[in-house]
């Protein structure tokens, strides 16, 4: 068993509050859903979702109310595990390049457990792909192309449910669940059942949730799990898919507590992209959200962010600093005592979770092109918490004009665009030519 004696943190350090001995190595638990935008959390002002647990954690940690995705999935993934601008990085869609650093490759380095479940959707047909990226062991969905009509090879040729009687992989062997298992159900099963392999050792848990991407069915809550009744909508049955979400990770936290790890793990749950266009969710002062699930708009990229670490985080911190995918690397890091990876473009969160906000930065940059570097320009903006300036010049007050349809013009939006200019090119002159949309 090795040593957990690297980070010590206390209260007093915190918060200025009395001193409680933290001293043994911190374990990580990034939590990611799929699909799935801040309007479908309760917590978040949604009186038609129901997100208790998720809730619970925030009421007893931190929320930040200006946490930024990217637009879909790939990308997403790509920068939450890599601590990186898209441009500098993301090459196509499926795909991570598995030489880059990861926040699991770093914190291996350091003598930690790794372990990812859930979605993987990173490098096709390599099924040692989880491995590359620095994790001892996976139980994950989809490593296919696409659909994987194209492939040759028969392991690959479909990517099967993710719902009912999943087609999973774990550590590399296909483990065909028939019988009307639940995919998410048995993902936190292999997760809880780590948690207490691993209750003794260091370990960092990345679950990339299968949970609320479509198709929208049944789950085994639903009224019509047996036999899906074909009368229902598509938001009634996600509405059903997301308190499933809230449901899965509370039996996360319920294991963390069973373990007595509550107070030795730092928890982060937040969500890859907005919610599938498909859905509108009823939201207050705002009628409803439309979910804008591959848009540069606040509804393809404002998602949930709750940091959870008991004893450590002042319960009911509201952050409403705004972050991106990219700090959430050197954030692990931070907890861990980790050596951070060059070319890191992200900053710790821990100084705002301290409640030190004086010297936190006020901005984030967003690169994005749905295929990456091989096919297409990244679009880029620089964002504050009002105003929003792209590459190609427009100049949105957020606020006031939440679907971008107005560029904005007067005194407040040219004295955001001489503040928000020099920063986007400073960030835009890195990229090679031709990389970034002009």
């Amino acid at each position: 068993m090795l040593p957990r004696f690297r980070l010590v943190l206390s209260l007093a350090s915190l918060f200025g509050l009395l001193s409680v001995d933290a001293s043994e190595q911190p374990n990580v638990i990034v939590i990611m859903a799929d699909d799935i935008g801040f309007e479908c959390y309760s917590g978040y002002g949604s009186e038609y979702y129901s997100t208790p647990r998720i809730d619970q954690l925030a009421s007893t940690g931190a929320q930040f109310t200006q946490a930024y995705s990217q637009p879909i999935c790939t990308p997403s993934r790509v920068k939450i595990m890599t601590g990186k601008y898209n441009f500098r990085n993301y090459t196509r869609f499926r795909n991570l390049d598995l030489s880059q650093p990861t926040f699991a490759k770093m914190v291996k380095v350091n003598g930690y457990a790794t372990a990812i479940a859930g979605k993987w959707q990173l490098s096709e047909e390599n099924l040692d792909g989880p491995y590359q990226a620095g994790f001892d062991e996976y139980l994950l969905w989809h490593f296919t192309r696409g659909n994987g009509n194209d492939s040759e090879n028969p392991l690959f040729q479909n990517k099967g449910s993710r719902y009912k009687s999943p087609r999973l992989f774990l550590n590399t062997n296909l483990v065909e669940y028939t019988g009307g298992k639940y995919g998410p159900d048995l993902v936190v099963d292999y997760i809880v059942d780590y948690i207490e392999r691993k209750k003794d050792d260091p370990f960092l848990l990345y679950f990339p949730m299968i949970l609320v991407h479509n198709p929208f069915d049944p789950t085994p809550l639903s009224p019509d799990w047996e036999s899906a009744d074909e009368r229902r909508s598509q938001r009634e049955r996600f509405k059903e898919m997301v308190n499933y979400m809230d449901r899965v990770i509370g039996r996360i936290v319920d294991k963390l507590d069973e373990t007595g790890l509550r107070e030795e793990t730092l928890i982060i749950v937040t969500g890859d992209n907005g919610t599938n266009k498909a859905i509108d969710s009823p939201f207050p002062h705002r009628g409803a959200i439309q979910g804008g699930k591959g848009m540069m708009t606040d509804a393809g990229t404002r998602v949930a962010f709750v940091a959870n670490w008991k004893g450590q985080i002042k319960p009911g911190s509201i952050i409403d600093k705004p972050i991106c995918f990219a700090d959430v690397l050197p954030t692990i890091a931070d907890v861990t005592n980790s050596q951070l990876p060059k070319g890191i473009d992200g900053r710790s969160l821990m100084p705002l979770l301290r409640g030190e906000t004086e010297s936190a930065r006020d901005w984030i940059f967003m690169s994005y092109s749905h295929s990456g570097i091989e096919q297409s320009p990244f679009r880029c903006f620089v964002r504050d918490q009002r105003w929003k300036l792209y590459a190609t010049g427009e100049l949105y007050d957020v606020p006031n004009d939440w679907l971008e349809e107005r560029p904005a013009t007067g005194l407040d939006a040219h004295a955001a665009r001489q503040r928000l200019q020099p920063i986007l090119d400073r960030i835009t002159s890195q990229a090679p030519n031709g990389y970034i949309k002009q």
